[in-house]
């Protein structure tokens, strides 16, 4: 993240635990609103792009 150590996961797994913004912010003051919102949109994208077949022996259960 702009050359921090915080990393676009810590940030995904922070809010996941549910934090929200203005507490990540209160809790990492180097980090600004920007930077969440895009490591949300990295995130999206990253799922976006990922297709991947169902097994067929998953799909007879």
């Amino acid at each position: 993240m702009r050359g921090m150590r915080i990393t676009v996961a810590f940030i995904l797994k922070l809010s996941a635990s549910g934090m929200d913004i203005p507490t990540i912010l209160a809790a990492y003051p180097e980090l600004e609103e920007e930077d969440i919102r895009q490591s949300l949109a990295y995130a999206a994208w990253l799922a976006a792009e990922q297709v991947r077949p169902i097994p067929q022996e998953a799909s007879r259960s």
